[in-house]
């Protein structure tokens, strides 16, 4: 009995290493992908092709059915509508790691938790206190978040010799990040509210539960839903790619069937298909048990799982890579630094990124360890500490999809966008830095250093 659950515990062990590891695949590889297309729309921005490509994502896209029509330049469509699948994503990782991740114990969960707590409140305090006599202190939620593409892709540069604890450490922390970004862009960031839009998405989280308890397990039944939720919330004011999140938590976390039931159904199946391509059944007759046979092995997954696996690399490689070349594309023309107000903005988000990030996610783990609440991940040190606080300053995506949130002068945002650029690329040439410092001591310390 105790050798049949010692193989259970290290099958199940085995299974969520895969997982992680597939996911550190993903966005290692979307980090470089997103690193190009940012690279690509600043060239193009600062080209003899500039109008094209302010052209391009001010081209009006309509969709129209009957008497109604809905039409938006496709820079919305990418920002409040592909972004949404963004937030889809985020939520059901958010969702994956409070049932069985590293945010399901508390205890375990306490210490990325507050360095995510004290990441995100040194950075807003350093832009405040730059920007505090500009008068744009909307921006202070720019340089809170981390982007984990980004900083995944730097930490897979540094190859093996960092310890799989502190990948984990840097992966809840970015998540823990993420699930506070979406809380600032809904009660900071959100115009003034119409409740009629709430009872509009109020009827689409119906809608799914309705589903839900009818075992609807097939995730293009809930585009309709999600899509009544969509509109509510953008009729409502709060920005309109919330719904993801809304359903990414709405996600089920056990499968449809029961595994058991589901594995017969498959062994049947499985029977079935044989005994048919053994008699030479034709096509038509071998139709039914391999459609079966892909229902069953659909519901052996949980829906959280299933979804989340079949939607992180459009999302990685698709969605992110186009808005970074809709939003990164910073033209240089006519742009003033020399002084004013986006002089403070500059220096308040890469100062921010670069000094307040660090700062605070490294600040709040050593006050909790050093007072005895907290203790470091097995294989981590206060080295690997300082590569996490590092990396957390890179806030690609998340930094600027706030900062269109935040400014409406369109220079200004010009500005938070080019700052977020340098900012994460210093932080993440630093976090490279000290990270191939860190991995060549590591090995003569000894493993826990």
């Amino acid at each position: 009995m105790l050798q049949h659950s010692a193989r259970q515990a290290r099958h199940i062990a085995r299974q969520a290493l895969t997982a992680l590891e597939h996911f550190l695949h993903i966005e290692a590889a979307s980090g470089i992908i997103l690193l190009i297309a940012a690279a690509a729309a600043l060239l193009w921005a600062n080209s003899p092709f500039a109008d094209a490509y302010h052209h391009l994502w001010e081209a009006p896209i309509a969709f129209k059915v009957g008497s109604f029509e809905f039409s938006r330049q496709l820079h919305f469509w990418i920002n409040d509508g592909l972004m949404t699948v963004f937030f889809l994503v985020v939520g059901i990782e958010i969702r994956r790691e409070m049932h069985e991740g590293s945010l399901s114990d508390l205890r375990q969960a306490v210490l990325p938790l507050a360095a995510a707590v004290g990441g995100v409140i040194a950075p807003a305090l350093i832009y405040l206190a730059v920007n505090y006599s500009s008068g744009e202190i909307r921006g202070w939620a720019v340089p809170t978040a981390t982007d984990i593409a980004f900083a995944v892709g730097v930490l897979a540069l540094l190859g093996k010799s960092i310890p799989g604890n502190l990948r984990i450490f840097l992966l809840t922390l970015a998540i823990v990040d993420d699930i506070i970004a979406v809380l600032i862009i809904a009660v900071f960031y959100s115009s003034g509210l119409d409740y009629a839009g709430f009872g509009i998405a109020a009827a689409g989280v119906v809608m799914v539960l309705v589903m839900q308890r009818m075992s609807i397990g097939a995730a293009a039944a809930y585009i309709v839903p999600g899509a009544v939720i969509w509109t509510g919330l953008l009729v409502s004011g709060a920005h309109p790619t919330l719904a993801g999140v809304v359903l990414g938590l709405m996600t089920p976390v056990a499968p449809t069937f029961h595994r058991e039931r589901a594995l017969v159904e498959m062994s049947q199946a499985t029977a079935s298909v044989t005994q048919k391509s053994t008699a030479h059944e034709n096509a038509d007759k071998l139709a039914r048990p391999l459609q079966m046979l892909r229902l069953a092995q659909r519901e052996m997954l949980a829906p959280v799982v299933r979804v989340q696996w079949s939607l992180h690399p459009w999302v990685a490689y698709g969605i992110m890579p186009l808005f970074a070349l809709a939003n990164a594309g910073v033209s240089f023309t006519g742009l003033d630094l020399s002084g004013g107000q986006a002089h403070y903005v500059l220096v308040g988000v890469v100062a921010a990124l670069v000094l307040g990030k660090p700062l605070g996610v490294f600040v709040s783990t050593w006050t909790l360890v050093r007072t005895g609440l907290c203790r470091l991940p097995d294989g981590v040190a206060w080295g690997g500490v300082m590569l996490v606080a590092l990396l957390a300053g890179i806030g690609f995506t998340m930094s600027i999809f706030i900062s269109m949130l935040a400014f409406d002068d369109p220079e200004t945002l010009s500005v938070a966008k080019l700052a977020v650029l340098i900012g994460s690329v210093l932080a993440g040439v630093l976090g490279l830095g000290w990270g191939m410092i860190y991995a060549r001591r590591r090995p003569v310390i000894g493993p826990s250093a």
